[in-house]
């Protein structure tokens, strides 16, 4: 098993997180059971719903944990230290030829919505 899975700055505020969660959430199943008794019946609903909160809480966390971070960015290639978006071109030609290839289909869209504009203004006159 990975320790960094469990030690990352990312995880221990998941640890953090959860272990103030669950058992709040743990605490209010006891007041609601201590309710229930006395009378309110709604209280019997939140009795089963605190733990199903409890429990998908955990499960959160155990998929959060395990998963990895969205905003990780891209390793850093030899060619630039930064990891900029030239660094993978330089370093794959078909890296090259698809960013190419994306750069002349976003001038192409660019274009086409500059003549919508263009039909806009001249539909408003």
């Amino acid at each position: 098993m990975d320790r960094r899975v469990w030690f990352s700055r990312r995880a221990l505020k998941l640890h953090a997180v959860i272990l103030i969660v669950v058992p709040g959430f743990l605490a209010l199943c006891l007041w609601q059971v201590s309710r229930a008794v006395g009378g309110h019946t709604l209280s019997w609903a939140y009795v089963f719903e605190w733990p199903l909160f409890a429990g998908y809480a955990v499960y959160m966390w155990w998929r959060l944990v395990h998963e990895a971070p969205e905003d990780t960015p891209p390793p850093a290639s030899a060619g630039d230290p930064a990891g900029g978006p030239d660094a993978s071109a330089s370093a794959d030609p078909a890296g090259a030829a698809r960013q190419e290839e994306d750069d002349s289909e976003l001038a192409a869209y660019n274009a086409y919505l500059a003549q919508l504009a263009e039909r806009d203004k001249a539909a408003e006159r």
